[in-house]
Formats: C-alpha cells, sequence, structure tokens
C-alpha cells in the first residue's frame, strides 16, 4: 500500500471564499492521516487525522467531493460506479469518500 493522492473537487461555494471546481489538493498517507493543501490566492497546508473528518468540516453536505487522482495501477470493479481508488478506499477503511447524488428517475 503507499499514499493516495486526490483534489477536493467543489460544485457549489456555500462559503463564498473558495470558489467552485478543484479548490485544494491532498494525499491520504497509509496510517489514514491527510495532509491538504487548499488552492487560491490566501493557500494554506493542513494535516488531518482522516478524509472523514476534512468531509465533515468542508463537505458541505456533498457541495465538495474527493476525487482521486492516482488510480490509473488499480483495477476497476465491475458493476459499480465508483472510482477505482473510491473501491479501494472502502476496501480498507469500509468507508465511502465520494457522495453521489441520489438517483433522478426520468418519466
Amino acid at each position: 500500500m503507499r499514499p493516495q493522492t486526490f483534489e477536493l473537487v467543489r460544485y457549489t461555494d456555500i462559503s463564498g471564499v473558495s470558489g467552485t471546481g478543484v479548490v485544494a489538493e491532498g494525499c491520504v498517507f497509509t496510517d489514514g492521516s491527510v495532509a491538504l493543501r487548499w488552492h487560491g490566492p490566501n493557500p494554506s497546508t493542513a494535516v488531518w487525522p482522516d478524509l472523514d473528518s476534512i468531509l465533515a468540516v468542508h463537505g458541505h453536505c456533498g457541495a465538495t467531493v474527493v476525487r482521486w487522482l492516482d488510480v490509473s495501477e488499480m483495477e476497476t470493479v465491475p458493476g459499480t460506479d465508483l472510482l477505482p481508488g473510491e473501491v479501494a478506499h472502502i476496501l480498507a477503511t469500509g468507508r465511502r469518500t465520494h457522495h453521489h447524488p441520489p438517483a433522478v428517475a426520468s418519466a
């Protein structure tokens, strides 16, 4: 196992501070701790105990999601809507990090 890199992608800027799109980049270390670097005019770096803690504070109820970057070496899992990096995270921790919007049925 090795550290995994990711971006935080914000769809809606609820606070009016970070903007939308890729707002931060980070790395999940093998012990689960996370280094997060914010983009923008006032960049900062913070270390968090885990990715779930970051999403609890900065996820804004699904307005910000994790996009894994180093997924090329991972196998895909047929029949899932998860990215390979997310599957690896679920298998390692039992927790999802990317929150998908609910499916909308069309008539």
